[in-house]
This record gives structure tokens, sequence and C-alpha cells, in this order.
């Protein structure tokens, strides 16, 4: 895993840094482990609501050599907010929401690229699944051209729910996938929204896309029909832009 952070590990430490509030991207505890400090570990993410992976041993001594006991953490180089308190903010300041939703986006640059673009635009705040996402760590800083220390970042263990609790709260959803028929430009960005982006190999899981209020797509003529997905962003918020301006 290629990351200027430094782990956590040790059941003691990683326990020690939850309990003082550090925020966790990443936590991979050992899949045979049945420990009672383990077992004390994996009760207090459960108390905190904080997602781990269950990974073979061989991980764990690639990351942290052979003291892990068990348990090794990347803790988090931003802050990361919750939707149910930046949604209400939003609409409080006289602004209409721009939301930007990456699903599966693994790619430490990519997700930095799009985090630049979105920062350029005036995208709100953006949402990635605890699960399934490139970690927020050095490299995606740099990429980002320190943008994510200046756009909210909010991570979900359900995007489904949570674009549910958007339509709630009058914001529109769209996807953009290859599948749509609607054009980009059909649009209407002058609305509170929330744009979904998939990943280049899978695209947009189903369950999400079945709750889009609207599936749009971008206009592709030449001789290539696929985008690098932080280029497909830039496109499609430049045009979420040019309507609201």
């Amino acid at each position: 895993m290629k990351s200027e952070s430094k782990p956590v590990y040790g059941v003691n430490p990683v326990v020690e840094a939850i309990r003082a509030g550090k925020e966790v991207e990443r936590l991979f505890i050992e899949r045979q482990s049945r420990s009672d400090g383990i077992r004390r570990l994996k009760e207090l993410l459960k108390e905190k609501g904080i997602t781990w992976t269950d990974v073979p041993e061989e991980k764990l001594r690639r990351l942290a050599g052979s003291n892990h006991q068990g348990v090794v953490c990347f803790l988090s180089e931003i802050e990361y907010q919750k939707t149910e308190n930046l949604l209400p903010a939003v609409f409080e300041s006289g602004n209409v929401p721009l939301i930007l939703i990456l699903d599966q986006i693994t790619d430490v640059r990519n997700l930095g690229a799009i985090a630049r673009t979105a920062c350029c635009m005036g995208v709100d705040f953006i949402i990635v699944p605890a699960k399934g996402s490139a970690m927020i760590n050095a490299d995606a800083i740099k990429a980002s051209a320190g943008a994510l220390h200046h756009i909210h970042i909010v991570r979900e263990s359900n995007l489904a729910k949570t674009i549910q609790f958007l339509k709630d709260s009058g914001v529109t959803i769209a996807g953009c996938t290859e599948k749509a028929a609607e054009l980009v430009s059909a649009f209407d960005f002058t609305v509170p929204c929330a744009l979904i982006l998939g990943s280049e190999e899978k695209g947009i899981e189903p369950e999400l896309l079945r709750r889009c209020d609207a599936l749009v797509k971008i206009p592709m003529p030449g001789k290539v029909a696929s985008l690098n997905v932080s280029a497909a962003a830039g496109m499609v918020l430049y045009e979420a832009m040019r309507q609201r301006m």
C-alpha cells in the first residue's frame, strides 16, 4: 500500500488512539485472531461505529513487521464530517447545494484530482464510502494540491441510506454513466443536486443507480469512448458551474 502515513500497530496503541478521538482511515485486524485484546478492540470499534477489515496475518506483517499484535491502523490526514450536519448548513447559508458522491474510487491520485476540481468548482462537500474507497493519505492530498484540506469530506457506511436522506431533504440525485440516454447538458444543475461518479472498472453500483432521479452521460463522438474518472468529473462539474453562472 503506497502511503507516506505511518501505521499505528499493536492493540494498546490503537485503542489509545481511538479513545483520544483520532480519525481512523483504515483499520486491519488479523482474521484468525481470537485474543482478549482483539475482542476488546472490536467492542470499542462497534461502540464508536468504526469499520475494520479482516485480513490474513501476512498482510499485517507486510504493513508493520512482526510486532503488530493482530492489528494495524492508519490514522486519517483529515477530519471527516457528517452529511446530516453539512447539508442543513448549506441550505441555511442561502446556497444551492452541489454535492459529489464517489462510489468505489480506489485510486488515490484520481481521488485527489477530483477533490481539487470539486474545490475549484464550488462543490459543497464530497461523500465517499467507508469501505471500497481510496485512502485519503499524503499521496491523495498531494494529488489534490492541498484541496482535501479545504473541502468537506463525508465518509458513510451506507451510501444508499445517505442518498435517500439527501432525496428526502430535497436534493436531486444524478448518476453519471455511459448507460444513460440523457446528455449531461440536459440535466438541471441549478437545483439542489448530488452527482454520483463510479469507478472506471465497475461504474456506479446498481443499487445506487436505482435510487437516482436522473442518469446522464458525457457526449463522446470520438474513437475512444471512455474517460478517466477525474477527467469526467471535471467535465460534468464545469457544466454544473456553467448553468449556475
